[in-house]
């Protein structure tokens, strides 16, 4: 399991799905997010190393949590994983993932959008992360960069409006330059959150695992 700890942890970092946050700040309608109880999204997943896809829905509760001082909106799956919480400060959004039982880990909250920043504007976040055969844990730096904003995207042939492009890079302290090698994009759509992202992860001088999947939103049932 720790063999492929690193690329599993950076798929969970970089590849957050529906964006949503907490009740009683969605009111501007070019948020990008949706979050009233009973609100679905269903996300289609294509392994390209082993060509195989899976479904899950993604569904809005009508529960709240406070987590960190802030509070963030409960999201259930139908694949049975853990539940996902979302929350937007400002123009910040927030996800928080409790690691523990899946990889051994703290909980992480992480910044994976800002609907305000310009293109080219990036930010950045250290996490540490158990590696195998290293006694202590390892600084993985995240950085998030709006690749583009306002641009069209079509997805599963519903063409959306105003995205947002973002593409985020992986750096591991103290290894060469270079020893992760990751393609991921993402792309939010306002009131839908995220309508497609791309994770392809690679790190050769730690574990022999990759990662190499495409997600796409198949529908929504957006109030």
């Amino acid at each position: 399991m720790k063999r492929t700890i690193l690329a599993i942890f950076i798929l969970l970092i970089a590849g957050v799905s529906c964006k949503k946050t907490s009740s009683g700040t969605i009111t501007d309608p070019v948020k990008y997010m949706s979050f009233a109880p009973g609100n679905s999204w269903i996300y289609e997943t294509q392994n390209n190393i082993t060509a195989t896809t899976t479904t899950n829905t993604s569904t809005s509760s009508p529960r709240d949590s406070a987590i960190n001082g802030k509070t963030y909106h409960v999201f259930t799956n139908s694949n049975g994983t853990a539940n996902e919480y979302y929350n937007l400060t400002g123009n910040d959004y927030y996800t928080f993932r409790d690691l523990s039982a899946a990889l051994g880990i703290s909980p992480v909250e992480t910044v994976y959008l800002k609907d305000n920043a310009n293109s080219g504007s990036s930010w950045s976040q250290t996490v540490n992360v158990p590696l195998s055969g290293v006694p202590t844990t390892i600084p993985v730096i995240f950085t998030n960069t709006i690749t583009a904003k306002g641009i069209s995207r079509t997805v599963n042939g519903k063409i959306y409006t105003d995205v947002i492009h973002i593409t985020t890079t992986v750096v591991i302290t103290g290894l060469p330059a270079g020893s992760v090698i990751s393609d991921i994009q993402s792309y939010y759509a306002p009131k839908y959150g995220l309508i497609e992202s791309k994770n392809k992860i690679s790190v050769p001088l730690l574990t022999s695992t990759n990662i190499d999947q495409n997600t796409i939103l198949k529908s929504s049932n957006i109030q």
